[in-house]
């Protein structure tokens, strides 16, 4: 009788044992976690990364951008390389990142980061807002014209996150002369954030925008917009690298550049004061407000190695402020190659006087490269930007 007990008492042993190690196999397998937030449906790609959250979307899937998407301070996206956005639905869609949330849109040359629109018109979608914590001259914070987010403050250094090998197309509106939605706009942007290979292609507005700010960038493709190709305002301290613009071969479209510090008051501090360089502005000459670049309402800056090919007017100086950096000193302008341009320079105060601009402000090259290959497209942009 015990050794029946015994042989059962046995076999229960090795029964559950099998079951143990059946439970730990099992425990072993990979598990599968499901799209979270409003990455589960990419038909309808719309709403909030929330606090605390990190939504990582799929390479191999379409997304629709159907409304806002808002990411929330402590929020992070995460767009890996080959990811394609499709926008409907007109400047109801956009993509804002607030104060404190992250973007990582991080595209490679031979797979970039693609924001369009099945329309392919320009003015389809809102485009991308990023607003930071760095200082601003409108106000210590301000109100973004798109999305109402918060921008502006101390932080010199804030991170909103990077993009790279990123275009965008089919973009931005022109509402009023206060509200404006643009290929990317940046409001008080810090320099904690990396914006580096960007293409802003066929927008209603202006490419690229600064609010303030210190954010550096490099190698900005912006090109067949409607509006101006790269434009700053309320204080921006940065340092663009490498910029190709091109107007639109119907000459829809307006400056190179257009540059403000601030229009209510011209020597509000932070002063709007960027260094460019290495950049190319393709224009067409006499029609709209043909100036390869235009420096007014008190900004300064520091401009090495231009090429300017096809414009009314290479420089444009508007206002006493803007005149007393540029004008009255040498050396903020240098290594300069003007193509097909009518007339290099033209300057007036700010009771509207013209004056002239003296030879030494400008320094001429005829050598110079610009972008990379002087009015051509430069290699580092062939391909990932749509050119």
């Amino acid at each position: 009788m015990k050794k029946n007990q015994l042989k059962v008492w046995a076999l229960a042993l090795v029964v559950s044992s099998g079951f143990a190690l059946q439970s730990c196999d099992d425990s072993d397998d990979p598990v599968v976690v499901p799209p979270t937030g409003i990455a589960q449906n990419p038909s309808d790609f719309k709403g909030e990364v929330k606090a605390g959250e990190t939504v990582t979307l799929d390479a191999t899937k379409t997304y629709t951008i159907t409304g806002a998407v808002h990411v929330k301070e402590g929020g992070k996206l995460i767009i890996p390389a080959g990811t394609i956005l499709n926008a409907t639905g007109g400047t109801s869609s956009y993509l804002t990142v607030e104060q404190g949330g992250q973007i990582f849109a991080n595209g490679t040359a031979t797979q970039p980061i693609v924001f369009t629109s099945s329309a392919k018109a320009p003015g389809s979608w809102g485009g991308i807002v990023l607003s930071g914590r760095a200082p601003i001259n409108k106000g210590t914070t301000a109100t973004a014209e798109v999305g109402n987010t918060q921008y502006g403050g101390t932080n010199a250094a804030d991170n909103s996150g990077s993009l790279t090998f990123v275009r965008i197309e089919y973009a931005g509106a022109l509402f009023s002369a206060d509200k404006e939605f643009n290929g990317l706009s940046l409001f008080g942007v810090g320099n904690g954030t990396k914006i580096d290979n960007v293409s802003l292609i066929n927008g209603s507005d202006d490419g690229i925008e600064f609010f303030g700010g210190t954010v550096n960038v490099s190698n900005i493709v912006s090109v067949y917009n409607e509006d101006d190709a790269f434009d700053w305002t309320e204080g921006w301290n940065g340092t663009a690298t490498g910029i190709y613009t091109k107007r639109r071969a119907d000459k829809v479209g307006n400056r190179g550049i257009e540059a403000d510090n601030n229009s209510n008051n011209n020597d509000a501090d932070p002063r709007s004061n960027p260094t460019i360089k290495n950049a190319t502005f393709v224009g067409f000459a006499g029609v709209g407000e043909s100036d390869g670049i235009k420096l007014r309402v008190g900004t300064h800056g520091t401009f090495d190695n231009i090429v300017l090919d096809g414009w009314s007017t290479g420089f444009n100086f508007e206002h006493d402020s803007t005149l007393s950096h540029f004008l009255t000193t040498g050396g903020k302008i240098t290594n300069v190659k003007y193509v097909n341009i009518g007339k290099v320079s033209s300057a007036k105060t700010s009771a509207g006087v013209t004056v002239e601009v003296p030879a030494a402000a400008i320094s001429v090259n005829a050598n110079a490269t610009g972008a990379g290959a002087g009015s051509a497209t430069p290699t580092w942009a062939t391909g990932w930007s749509g050119l």
